[in-house]
């Protein structure tokens, strides 16, 4: 309507400049003679104008009129159609609830009825209870602890049946494996060396020499052994000397010094102390070479001075008759290998088993755990290399399979044939303690630690153990012998249950 407006308006305002143009035109520049137009045809053109504006707003009404009524009608159309639909959609929803409360009622009276059939069950069970307990003249209780005993019994061959299956299991599976894995460590850790009873012993040609060796009055003695902090024993076996110290080191210098001085023939105060200043200064070159050629025979490089200078000393020092140079070198070797296998840090097992007996190198009062660890934290050691030196005896749980492969490493080289001896009565009493940790199990009637304590027969009573119970047994013993026992390698229970019968004939 607007644009109708502004065309009316538009047409109106034409019409008047246009009249207004021309009296203008008149006035300016008068025509001579003109004959003017009449009023009368400009307002009938403006009438025709007005009509023509109205006939054409007439019809544009018209038509938005029309399609007015038309989108009215669409949209009646579409409310009928979604007012049906809805009272579809009602009816149905409606269906639904009146089938759904048909169900719920439904299923309320079948819930009454399971409940009255257990009800009646309850009923009839405690009937039946009753009626067994006076046929069988038995309580509930009892009744309980008979099915319960024999619940046990069937466990109890279940559980040695799963055992025995998992044991066969991890043979087949695993026992290859591992046995090509330590056997290649092994190899791999092969030394030169083989384990030794060091005994300090100087030849000397003629016991006169022995003489020269005390001095005149002892003095030559008394300064030698004040200087090297060594005992001499001449009194055992004639043409030799033999040099005591609980330090190897020492022991070794006053060897040395003790050669040069019998050597020379000169033994008076003043030489023994020039020779032993000598000798000591001799060995600890060889001992800094010694710890030098250790790390480098197993790779290890950067390692400070004065640790390279401690690990040197192990070519002087012995655990139970092994060498530790030895016994080092081999273990480093075999813990690399296995390492490299497991796909563990080499790195950390190398330096791990380079240092793990550092600490019985140190004169301090503790543990040579304790004294190890201690030693290598103050030169700044990587912690976890502390940390598989600290457990490598079970001292703390093993935090890294790192520290697991030192400590294998560590039982292999000391346990294997050979390599180690040990206190005879510390070695009885370990046998002790196996056979009572056999014997103090119920149904054992008899039990024997053999081969050196790497196994132990147990006998069972066969009235008092089933097979089932030889098998539980087995593992009880040996757990409690992990526990309870030091040992090195590997202890093996055997279990031997066994029925003899026999008859005479007359």
């Amino acid at each position: 309507m607007s644009s109708l407006l502004k065309s009316i308006l538009s047409t109106f305002n034409k019409s008047k400049k246009s009249a207004t143009s021309k009296v203008k035109l008149v006035t300016k520049k008068p025509e001579p003679q003109a004959t003017p137009t009449p009023p009368t045809t400009q307002a009938k053109e403006a009438r025709d104008s007005a009509t023509a504006i109205i006939t054409f707003a007439r019809e544009e009404a018209q038509k938005i009129r029309e399609t007015a009524q038309e989108e009215m009608r669409h949209l009646s159309s579409s409310l009928r159609e979604l007012k049906t639909k809805l009272e579809k959609e009602k009816e149905e929803l409606d269906r639904k609830d009146k089938a759904l409360e048909s169900k719920k009622l439904t299923i309320e009276q079948e819930l009454k009825k399971i409940e009255a059939i257990k009800q009646e069950v309850s009923e009839v069970l405690k009937k039946q209870l009753e009626k067994l307990e006076k046929i069988a003249g038995l309580t509930k209780d009892k009744a309980k602890d008979i099915l319960l005993e024999s619940v046990q019994k069937k466990l109890t061959r279940e559980i040695a049946e799963r055992i025995r299956a998992a044991e066969d299991e991890i043979k087949e599976t695993i026992e290859a494996k591992a046995n090509t894995m330590l056997i290649d460590a092994m190899y791999h850790g092969a030394t030169d060396y083989v384990a030794e009873f060091t005994i300090s012993t100087v030849k000397i040609p003629d016991d006169e020499v022995k003489g020269r060796i005390i001095g005149k009055e002892g003095r030559n003695i008394r300064t030698f052994e004040k200087v090297t902090g060594v005992d001499i024993d001449m009194d055992e076996t004639p043409g030799e000397v033999r040099l005591s110290c609980y330090d190897a080191v020492r022991r070794e210098i006053a060897r040395v010094a003790l050669e040069r001085l019998i050597k020379d023939g000169r033994i008076q105060p003043t030489r023994i102390e020039e020779y032993v200043a000598k000798a000591k200064r001799d060995i600890e070159k060889i001992v800094f070479e010694e710890g030098k050629k250790l790390c480098h025979a197993v790779g290890a490089f950067n390692i400070p001075h004065d640790l390279i200078a401690i690990l040197g000393r192990f070519k002087y020092r012995t655990s139970y008759g092994q060498n530790m140079i030895t016994h080092t070198l081999e273990e480093t070797k075999m813990g690399m290998k296995i390492a490299s296998e497991l796909k563990a840090n080499v790195d950390t097992v190398r330096l791990g088993c380079l240092f793990h007996d550092i600490g019985k190198l140190i004169d301090e009062e503790g543990s040579h755990i304790e004294l190890g660890v201690k030693l290598l934290k103050r030169y700044n050691i990587p912690q976890a290399v502390i940390d598989v030196v600290a457990q490598h005896h079970e001292d703390e749980e093993f935090s890294s399979k790192e520290s697991v492969i030192v400590y294998i490493a560590d039982a292999i080289s000391g346990s294997r044939p050979g390599a180690r001896y040990e206190n005879y009565d510390e070695y009885i009493k370990r046998l002790k303690d196996l056979e009572g940790i056999a014997l103090s199990k119920p149904g054992v009637a008899e039990a024997f630690a053999i081969q050196a304590g790497r196994e132990v027969r147990v006998i069972v009573d066969p009235e008092r153990a089933t097979d089932d119970e030889a098998v539980l047994l087995a593992s009880a013993i040996r757990d409690e012998i992990k526990e309870k026992v030091t040992y090195p390698g590997t202890v093996t229970v055997t279990v031997i249950r066994e029925r003899r019968t026999s008859a005479v004939a007359k």
